[in-house]
């Protein structure tokens, strides 16, 4: 006879409770922690077969950024620290919040997007980049 009876056998299956527990945890963990994560601006990237925008002259409002970095409003000239107060005002008596960025390729990246977070803080609900068309000699 045996001593222990069938209790003192090991047991050879795998206990899969803390193994949920922890899955479940990491889970919410992720869940949480995933939106938090996104950083970035919306931006509508331009396509290479684009037509060209229509906006109407004297509504349109283009904000330029020169190879100096200095920053234009159409054609005023305004500095960064100022951008946010200047073109929250002029939003407030414009009915279409589109606004209109372009800048030399020879500025940072960081500067641009400082510029782009900036007219976003503003109040701008569309923020379009233009761009110049590429020549024909350019594409083939």
């Amino acid at each position: 006879m045996m001593a222990g009876g069938e209790q003192d056998r090991l047991m050879s299956d795998i206990n899969v409770t803390p193994f949920v527990d922890v899955m479940l945890v990491l889970l919410i963990i992720f869940m949480v922690t995933a939106p938090m994560m996104v950083h970035g601006v919306d931006v509508a990237l331009p396509e290479t077969s684009s037509s060209p925008v229509m906006v109407d002259e004297e509504e349109r409002l283009i904000i330029s950024v020169d190879r100096q970095q200095q920053i234009f409003i159409n054609d005023m000239q305004v500095e960064f620290a100022f951008l946010n107060e200047k073109l929250a005002a002029i939003m407030e008596n414009r009915r279409d919040r589109q606004v209109f960025l372009k800048g030399d390729r020879e500025n940072s990246y960081g500067y641009m997007m400082a510029v782009m977070a900036e007219i976003k803080a503003a109040g701008v609900e569309k923020l379009g980049m233009l761009t110049q068309p590429l020549e024909e000699e350019k594409r083939r």
